[in-house]
């Protein structure tokens, strides 16, 4: 274990699949599109990457070869290398920055929300452009009344890739997509779920504290944890089962399974698709 502190900030990190690299951004609030690489048995900065600006969400692929790089001010999602820390690709442009996002476990289908809009986009990875922009039918937001910059901060694709689940905190709502017929066919609504109200600020917290949201997928596929709200879903009859307490006032949450007292797997922080 290790303790360090950094010139830079510190954000949504994702690690190498050895576990002996740490691809962390350096923050939303910065401006240089940087994520610092770390070894992750003692935190010490070995090498960086430059993606889009304010450095936020991060998620390291399947085949581990490829980490996303999600800038929060950036129009681009950036593919880099976890071998040479260069930038292979960038995929857009995108509609207003990249919030929340999911890949598939091929690694050729990105799905993202943004800044300002209720909704997300899908994008071809090999090809680096953007397929589909899939507004929120039947629903709208009022920025002035719902304060965090991203309505849809939170977007989960089912392991088996069949289903995306994405975030409308302004509204209290959880909306299901059909992706099966992804990239030939745009997703189509096929559910919306009432949550727990959004409404307040997470207690105790210490910083960005506004109940944006998140949703993640149990590695199993039956149960979606909602961020901020601390509701349950069941994906089979796509209703609340259970509330968590402890994740009303979080959306920073992920899956440990144990056997026999022992771990035995676990998930990052994004509902990523599992099939390959």
């Amino acid at each position: 274990m290790w303790t360090r502190s950094y010139d830079s900030g510190i954000d949504s990190m994702a690690t190498s699949r050895d576990g002996r690299k740490i691809f962390m951004p350096t923050g939303e609030l910065s401006a240089e599109g940087t994520w610092n690489v770390l070894d992750a048995r003692s935190g010490r900065i070995v090498g960086e990457i430059h993606g889009g600006a304010g450095p936020h969400n991060t998620i390291v692929g399947l085949r581990g070869t490829t980490v996303y790089l999600g800038g929060r001010n950036s129009n681009y999602l950036a593919l880099a290398s976890t071998r040479t820390y260069h930038v292979l690709r960038r995929v857009g442009p995108l509609k207003s920055g990249v919030r929340p996002f999911t890949v598939n476990g091929e690694e050729t289908i990105a799905y993202t929300t943004a800044t300002g809009f209720l909704g997300f986009e899908v994008s071809d990875l090999r090809r680096g452009r953007r397929l589909y922009t899939i507004p929120i039918q039947g629903f709208t937001w009022d920025p002035r009344e719902f304060l965090p910059s991203a309505p849809s901060h939170g977007i989960s694709l089912s392991p088996d890739e069949s289903e995306l689940y994405v975030m409308d905190a302004p509204n209290s709502y959880v909306h299901v997509f059909d992706v099966r017929d992804v990239p030939a066919r745009p997703p189509r609504k096929v559910a919306d779920i009432k949550i727990r109200d959004m409404a307040g600020t997470e207690s105790p917290c210490a910083y960005d504290c506004a109940r944006d949201g998140w949703l993640q997928h149990s590695r199993d596929g039956r149960f979606v944890f909602v961020g901020d709200s601390g509701d349950v879903i069941s994906t089979t009859t796509r209703r609340i089962v259970s509330n968590l307490p402890s994740l009303r006032n979080s959306r920073k949450s992920l899956e440990i399974d144990w056997k026999n007292g022992r771990p035995v797997g676990t998930t990052s922080r994004y509902g990523l698709g599992y099939v390959r």
